[in-house]
């Protein structure tokens, strides 16, 4: 009770004192965005390109749903991992004990997180159903939508596992186990092929993110062939026609990469940044803008309330997540995607570390850092009293000044530093050797950009930590713990555990509640 009145005073206490705070930083700050010695940090404004007007936004427009929000998709993907935490911070973020269970693994049906998710993914279903429907659509558009929606029923495959695929509005379907809904997936989006464009436009599916989505799909096979309960080993090694489901990832791969068309970005900003419009990098991604495609909110989602003053945020940060000490700590101090990825140490009212420190005005005396904040990388606790600074923050889709509660940055879900680690692994997989010459060869590629040493040999393990590195915060990091079984691994205040079925999420008890004829179920074990 002392520490939830001390949370309320500190609410109280912000109400009434960043009115002059604000005024004072406002009026230090320079009009010339080039000001912060950063590039990512430019004045808020609108940097995204063009949306196709092709009638299909009602559809596309649900890539954005969950993807970077928090308390759907992105929460449950990264929550439950090793590289993302949101700690209990007295009476703040306990929230009915979700996010600590969800790290802990111990994945409730009622958690809102897990129906956020479903919601907003089998909305993105529905919207291109409908428009299938419609019988308006040229080839090449439905196409695009067959892909699309494809999109969408992975995410739900490798969530929740057993799922109704729904093709006609207004029709239900039988709920049908992964390896079902995996083999719909591969077969919609081949069959969906001869009619991409090789460009359909910003934001668009084209025929290289059929085959990126492709070369994702078939490296997760054998997991995604496993019947129920899910247990390793227990999947396909080929497809129903003979071919081996690693050659196949390798084979849609190199499509990708002797097309020309993508490349590695220079730079971690051109990838992530605010204007990362359209980089050599992207495949696929959600067009976020904070005018006109909104739900990016990953400033408000991990800054500590003081850090507003920092980036001059139009609204107050909520303190939420950080990432975990050893995922932090795995990065080598000269990995320039150490700095890059994310928001460590002491802080200050201007982002380039400059200016003067900014302060935490009911910081918990406990805490040895005392009133300035200083994003630590160790934590001292997960429940009930986490320091309120304590955490490196995520920082890889960068803010800009005077952001806005939305983001601008658009949010990767395919890009080309994926198709290259995807191709590395295959290739390690069907030849039973991780220190293959094209792997290492792939794998150096991408740790280049960072400054990271090459490797001369390489592990399974040193892999898929290179994975993690490379990847934080694009919400990939479970589907690649669950295809390395490490999933069942001990990290920082979770234990470890041996339970295949966990391998997916509980289907929401509110969707089996709305389904009256019983025709959805949930997963024996849970």
């Amino acid at each position: 009770m002392k520490y939830l009145l001390r949370i309320t005073l500190l609410s109280l206490l912000v109400g009434v004192s960043c009115t002059d705070l604000d005024e004072n930083l406002r009026g230090d700050l320079a009009e010339d965005p080039g000001a912060p010695n950063n590039p990512g940090f430019g004045i808020s404004e609108n940097v995204n390109g063009s949306i196709p007007n092709d009638g299909l936004n009602a559809a596309y427009s649900r890539v954005l749903s969950g993807t970077a929000w928090h308390g759907s998709y992105f929460s449950v993907s990264e929550i439950s991992t090793d590289e993302a935490v949101i700690t209990q911070k007295g009476g703040d973020w306990f929230d009915g004990g979700i996010w600590l269970n969800m790290h802990r693994h111990d994945f409730l049906p009622t958690n809102p997180g897990l129906n956020g998710a479903w919601n907003d993914t089998y909305g993105g279903v529905t919207e291109a159903n409908t428009l299938l429907a419609s019988g308006t659509l040229d080839a090449n558009q439905t196409a695009q939508l067959r892909v699309l929606r494809a999109f969408f029923y992975w995410k739900l495959m490798d969530l929740f596992g057993r799922i109704k695929i729904v093709t006609t509005p207004g029709v239900d379907a039988p709920q049908v186990d992964r390896p079902v809904v995996f083999q719909w997936i591969v077969d919609e989006i081949n069959a969906s092929i001869p009619d991409l464009a090789t460009s359909n436009g910003y934001s668009r599916v084209n025929v290289y993110v059929a085959h990126a989505l492709l070369s994702r799909l078939y490296l997760n096979a054998e997991v995604y062939t496993r019947p129920y309960p899910y247990v390793a080993g227990t999947g396909n090694a080929t497809d129903p026609n003979g071919d081996n489901y690693y050659q196949l990832a390798i084979d849609h791969a190199d499509i990708i990469i002797n097309s020309g068309v993508y490349d590695l970005a220079d730079n971690f900003d051109d990838v992530f940044g605010p204007k990362n419009v359209e980089s050599i990098e992207h495949i696929f991604v959600a067009p976020f803008d904070e005018k006109t495609g909104g739900g990016m909110n990953f400033a408000q989602m991990t800054l500590h309330y003081p850090s507003q003053l920092t980036w001059d945020l139009a609204e107050q940060p909520w303190n939420g997540y950080s990432s975990l000490e050893e995922f932090y700590n795995s990065y080598d101090d000269n990995d320039l995607r150490k700095e890059a990825f994310f928001i460590a140490g002491p802080q200050t009212d201007q982002p380039d570390g400059s200016g003067n420190p900014i302060l935490d005005v009911a910081f918990d005396k406990a805490d040895p850092d005392g009133a300035p904040i200083n994003y630590t990388p160790e934590i001292n606790e997960l429940a009930p009293n986490g320091s309120r600074q304590a955490g490196v923050r995520l920082g890889k889709f960068s803010f800009k000044l005077r952001q806005q509660n939305d983001m601008d940055n658009d949010y990767t879900l395919l890009r080309y530093a994926e198709v290259l680690m995807n191709k590395a692994e295959a290739t390690a997989r069907l030849n039973d050797n991780w220190s293959h010459p094209t792997t290492i060869s792939l794998m150096n590629m991408v740790r280049a950009r960072a400054g990271a040493s090459a490797y001369t040999t390489l592990t399974e393990d040193e892999f898929i930590a290179e994975r993690g590195r490379e990847f934080f915060q694009e919400s990939l990091r479970r589907t690649d713990l669950i295809r390395f079984d490490r999933w069942g691994d001990a990290w920082w205040e979770k234990s470890a555990h041996n339970n295949a079925y966990k391998n997916v999420m509980p289907i929401p008890l509110d969707q089996i509640n709305a389904t009256t004829d019983g025709s959805l179920t949930q997963h024996t074990d849970y």
